[in-house]
């Protein structure tokens, strides 16, 4: 899966800031309509991590005009258009280039309070984690890709990969949030390393608490393992701890390259069980409490 992904944020007044998210990749599901709101959900997924609102969005689309029909991106464009109005973000235009690759995703406009913007950089120690979404959909495309998926592990995969992560980043604003990014490409440990790499803290993730789609595990130990997981896994395991009970295949589950994954939200302890229930409440039955950052060891992930 080829993914290009670009974001910012732009202060205009005292209380308003925008911030901009590129994001596109090449199709992981066969049926067009799936794939195109697949593609839109991740592409507005930075957004809502720093908690903002995505207001516009225009297409980003490179097509192999001469060697597909052209009825395959009007569904993918369809998928994409059904995902915007779901999330209540009008479609204000858009790009195409011919290309001999097909690419689809999103360029997103959101605002947000320049006090209240969420960085991936800012968890303290005693905070809780909290993920909103189950790992494994790497691990499920490539047994997809394999013939080898079965039916209720891909309806799994794509609901997920299709949910947006619009209720879950409304909810956490409801808190007080020290820290937020979307799990994507580098796997939950990836990104779990950026929100702790340089900071005076360390963290400790409960195995046993993550999430993970059905037949995550069982792919895994067939050696189903995406070629973006073990990249993941062999930058980052430096920074890993990992207990005895951890086996090799849990582990590049917790690497594994997502697409559309849910929000890893570092959340004060006091306030993380109010956050979990409004959740469930809500409709995010998937969202656990996964870790804890901690004072010690800084710079180190242990998984118990």
């Amino acid at each position: 899966m080829e993914h290009a992904e670009d974001a910012g944020v732009y202060q205009l007044t005292e209380d308003l800031a925008i911030v901009l998210s590129l994001d596109f990749f090449t199709p992981i599901v066969d049926d067009p309509y799936t794939f195109g709101q697949i593609a839109a959900t991740n592409s507005l997924s930075d957004i809502y991590a720093m908690g903002g609102v995505p207001i516009t969005a225009m297409n980003i689309i490179c097509f192999p005009i001469k060697t597909m029909d052209i009825s395959i991106l009007q569904e993918v464009l369809r998928g994409g258009l059904d995902k915007m109005r779901e999330a209540g973000v009008p479609l204000v235009g858009g790009h195409s280039v011919e290309d001999n690759e097909f690419k689809y995703g999103l360029s997103v406009t959101g605002t947000i309070h320049p006090q209240k913007i969420i960085y991936n950089k800012g968890a303290r120690a005693g905070d809780k984690l909290i993920l909103t979404k189950p790992l494994g959909t790497g691990i499920i495309n490539t047994a997809l890709k394999g013939g080898l998926a079965d039916e209720n592990s891909v309806a799994e995969a794509i609901s997920c990969m299709s949910s947006l992560n619009k209720k879950a980043a409304e909810l956490m604003t409801k808190v007080e949030v020290n820290a937020c990014t979307d799990v994507t490409g580098f796997g939950l440990l990836g990104h779990a390393c950026e929100m702790i790499k340089g900071e005076d803290v360390g963290m400790i993730l409960y195995s046993s608490n993550i999430p993970i789609l059905p037949g995550t595990e069982d792919y895994a130990m067939m050696g189903l393992i995406p070629a973006g997981t073990i990249r993941n896994r062999d930058y980052s395991l430096h920074m890993i701890r990992r207990s005895a009970g951890v086996t090799d295949e849990r582990l590049l589950i917790l690497f594994d390259a997502q697409t559309s994954g849910g929000l890893l939200i570092s959340v004060p302890a006091l306030q993380s069980q109010s956050l979990l229930e409004m959740l469930h409440r809500e409709g995010v039955k998937e969202a656990a409490i996964i870790g804890e950052i901690v004072a010690q060891p800084k710079g180190i992930i242990a998984i118990t």
